[in-house]
């Protein structure tokens, strides 16, 4: 291997160096520092030229690992002979250099720490400080950041058994240099002393640990501004199995996974792709930003791509290409670490979900059988009978998630392994088998949580083999600002949050899409949950995604089980599916003609209710804040406002009568105004004024106007902020002239 530093010269170096400076300690490890830091720069510009040139991101790392272990190396070899020789070592004047955590597993970002043990006989002695304070201060010159503990294997194993963190740190503690044999004693009593104990509680801690770091980082590995490191999916997932398989089987390299029965070869062939491809964008990272960068930011996401080679191609850009590499990468994590847990908990080294665990020691007696069929069982969760249930009947791969979401049970990860390397048997016949169809449309139109089951069927592959169009869109990300989320993942999303529309438990933040919700038909609700699938499907094409979806619709609904009526209407949805956020958002909703140019393209009352729901779940699923009370508002105006349009007036309630109840309800609120003068005041304004603003509104509004002109003032103003709407109001009423609306503006946006 190449490597990007040489101990011998920067050894000979540090030898001169002391000559030159003897005596003037302070100013030696000056210069040391600085001959030690332009040996630093140039190996990691060295190790960052081959890393564009190989794309190799774990060789990488491991470089720049042997490169901090030998400038360690010399700098103790130099203190402990050189500067602070031991004339009669005694048996206390012994240290082994330690590395733990990250750098203990022999892999090194650019811009990472260095955690270091200095590991003592006994307690630390004057020889043993001298030499730590010296390594230590030229380290800290050099710029590095060092994490560091001076400790005896005594006091090491005592902290490892009450602190977790000190326990995975000393699991993974390799030696780099000093007394060889205190580093073995370390290892051997860890081995018998901590490994011995508790496995089931060791892992459960590391589970944990994963679960709050997923919770920090963000739930989902689709974000399209992951972690790297810390993300759902990044690395430090990877090093979570490798800790655990370390404790409980002793593993000291990945290699091993195979030997000790956690992975097959395939599996672990995974896991080094995976593992390399993200040690090479942290790697990017580093060396871009020149620092410990773990974010893969927009910014940054453009640069990556293009350092590890990905170029435009069918449509997508280089960083969205690269992108879904990444996301492809984080759901084989997934995958692996599915795979993992599955191994521990047949071992019964893993507790199993508590809801099963609660009934396991009755479901284990006898297996329930599911009446759906005779190839599955229940026990404690869904199994099959045997592994060729799938070859006999492909169908079987939806009835699986079917059985599932009808008994409410979990699927055995072993289960979904053998779904999943059983995808081959997904062709165009199962994909036209009307019985496979009926379960895929059972599925998503009346499972209790659609949003998991379609989660669990992609993260599966068995959702974008069924519907290949789907499958084009798995872990594409969309290089803008606005979408959080990638696109298949904003969908599943979308299906999630349209089930809560529909269960009600969106009442309060969406009560028009609920409201509509009950009045829908069967159909209507079958459309809609077929719209949410499909309207963005065909995102990434040369092709307008609206105009080519609508096409991928009027294929797939049919295919599917629906009506031509619905086919339409889906179609029809998905073709318009912007159209309604734009003209609510864009256009003057004042303007009648902003009205009539969007009824033309509505044209049913039905198909107006449709849209308003799957806009309202389209603006919800793009990611946390996109949706906003403002947006509902405008949205509900426009829906308003177009109703009665399409109905011709015949309405529910129709236009005029809006504004009657608006003034009745004003009458109500003004009683201890005149009836002359409150219908004097109602004469001043225009019918949308009294459709647009709500009573309280309009009580508020007469009284400004009123305080104003009994004080003989031109200009009054007035604030309030509404906590649903998610608007601050701001009143002003004043003489009209052709350059308030800028004032006004400018004001605003100077105020910030």
């Amino acid at each position: 291997d190449t490597e990007v530093f040489d101990a011998n010269t920067a050894a000979a170096d540090l030898e001169r160096l002391a000559e030159l400076h003897a005596g003037n300690e302070r100013e030696l490890r000056l210069v040391l520092s600085r001959r030690l830091k332009t040996a630093l720069l140039e190996g990691r510009a060295a190790a960052e030229r081959l890393l564009i040139k190989e794309r190799h991101g774990r060789r990488c790392a491991e470089r720049l690992c042997s490169m901090q272990d030998q400038i360690i190396g010399v700098l103790y070899e130099f203190a402990s002979r050189r500067l602070y020789p031991a004339e009669n070592p005694s048996e206390a004047e012994r240290m082994a250099i330690v590395a733990t955590g990250g750098y203990g597993r022999g892999v090194l970002a650019p811009g990472s720490d260095i955690d270091l043990l200095f590991l003592l006989p006994y307690k630390q002695t004057a020889w043993g400080e001298s030499v730590v304070e010296f390594m230590l201060y030229v380290l800290w010159d050099c710029g590095f950041k060092v994490g560091h503990a001076s400790r005896s294997v005594d006091e090491s194993l005592r902290q490892a058994r009450t602190d977790q963190t000190i326990q995975t740190a000393v699991l993974e503690a390799r030696y780099i240099c000093g007394d060889e044999a205190l580093a073995a004693e370390l290892e051997r009593r860890y081995r018998s002393d901590i490994r011995a104990g508790d496995v089931k509680a060791f892992i459960a801690a590391k589970l944990a640990e994963q679960d709050a770091r997923h919770e920090r980082a963000g739930q989902s590995r689709y974000l399209v501004e992951p972690d790297v490191k810390d993300g759902k999916g990044g690395l430090r997932d990877l090093n979570t199995l490798f800790w655990i398989a370390k404790f409980v089987y002793g593993t000291k390299k990945a290699a091993d996974f195979v030997g000790d029965g956690v992975f097959t070869h395939a599996e672990l062939a995974r896991f080094e792709k995976c593992e390399d491809f993200l040690w090479a964008v942290r790697c990017h990272l580093h060396f871009m930003t020149r620092r410990a960068t773990d974010r893969l930011s927009f910014e940054y996401q453009p640069d990556v791509a293009s350092r590890l080679g990905y170029k435009e191609h069918a449509g997508l850009r280089q960083v969205e290409r690269f992108m879904r590499h990444y996301f492809l990468v984080a759901k084989d994590v997934g995958d692996l670490t599915r795979i993992f847990c599955s191994g521990l908990e047949a071992r019964q080294m893993k507790q199993a979900p508590s809801l099963s665990r609660l009934f396991m020691p009755f479901l284990r007696r006898e297996a329930q059988a599911v009446p759906e069929s005779a190839d599955f069982r229940i026990d404690a969760r869904l199994t099959t009978v045997d592994a060729k249930v799938f070859e006999r009947d492909p169908v079987n791969l939806l009835l699986l998630f079917h059985i599932a979401e009808r008994h409410n049970v979990a699927i055995h990860p072993d289960t979904l392994a053998l779904a999943r390397r059983s995808l081959r048997l997904v062709d165009d016949r199962l994909r036209a088998d009307p019985e496979a169809n009926q379960l895929f449309l059972d599925l998503l139109c009346h499972s209790r949580d659609p949003e998991a089951v379609f989660r669990r069927m992609n993260e599966t592959g068995l959702l974008g083999r069924f519907v290949p169009d789907f499958g084009r869109i798995v872990a594409m990300m969309q290089f803008n600002m606005y979408h959080h989320y990638t696109v298949d993942e904003h969908l599943i999303r979308a299906l999630g949050i349209l089930a809560g529309i529909g269960r009600g438990a969106l009442k309060d933040e969406h009560p028009l899409a609920t409201s509509i919700w009950t009045s829908l038909s069967d159909s209507g609700r079958r459309s809609l949950y077929a719209a949410t699938l499909l309207h963005d499907i065909a995102k990434g094409r040369k092709e307008d995604h609206s105009v080519a979806g609508e096409r991928i619709a009027l294929e797939l609904c049919p295919r599917f089980g629906l009506t031509a009526s619905e086919t339409e209407t889906v179609a029809w949805l998905v073709r318009h599916h912007l159209v309604m956020s734009e003209t609510a958002q864009m256009r003057d909703l004042n303007d009648f003609k902003t009205i009539l140019d969007f009824a033309a393209v509505v044209q049913s009352p039905e198909r107006l209710k449709l849209l308003l729901v799957l806009t309202v779940v389209d603006i919800r699923a793009v990611g946390p804040g996109v949706w906003n009370g403002w947006k509902g508002q405008l949205l509900r105006t426009l829906y308003h406002e177009t109703e009665p349009v399409l109905s011709g007036g015949h309405v529910s309630v129709s236009r005029r009568d809006l504004v009657a109840a608006a003034q009745a309800e004003f009458r109500a609120l003004m009683k201890d105004w005149p009836a002359g003068r409150i219908e004097r005041y109602i004469a001043r304004h225009y019918d949308a004024y009294w459709i647009n603003h709500d009573a309280a509104s309009h009580a508020a509004h007469a009284r400004l106007l009123a305080d104003t002109e009994a004080g003989g003032d031109t200009i009054a103003t007035h604030v309030s902020t509404d906590g649903f709407t998610a608007i601050t109001e701001i009143t002003v009423y004043a003489a009209d002239h052709p350059r308030l609306l800028a004032l006004l503006t400018g004001a605003c946006a100077a105020a910030g």
